[in-house]
């Protein structure tokens, strides 16, 4: 089990959860899984998000197995200029 942080937009999608528990072992079932349960996060995964597992960024590669003990992170689409 997935202890998984979001941060800022994200939060607000996940009905104010700090923080979630979810049962994956992929980036792709993470997201699915997350989805599922709170259907609004689509949007933010339809304009982009990053994942951090253990401190390094994955932006494209779904495909990805979570190690024993990650830590895991979704952060939103930074907009730059």
């Amino acid at each position: 089990m997935l202890t998984v942080s979001l941060t800022g937009s994200l939060r607000d999608a996940a009905n104010g959860c700090e923080s979630v528990q979810i049962d994956a072992q992929t980036i792709r079932e993470l997201l699915r899984k997350l989805v599922e349960r709170y259907p609004r996060l689509q949007s933010h995964l339809d304009e982009g998000i990053a994942v951090s597992v253990n401190g390094e960024i994955y932006r494209d590669n779904r495909d990805l197995s979570f190690p024993d003990g990650a830590e895991v992170f979704l952060l939103p689409r930074i907009q730059g200029g």
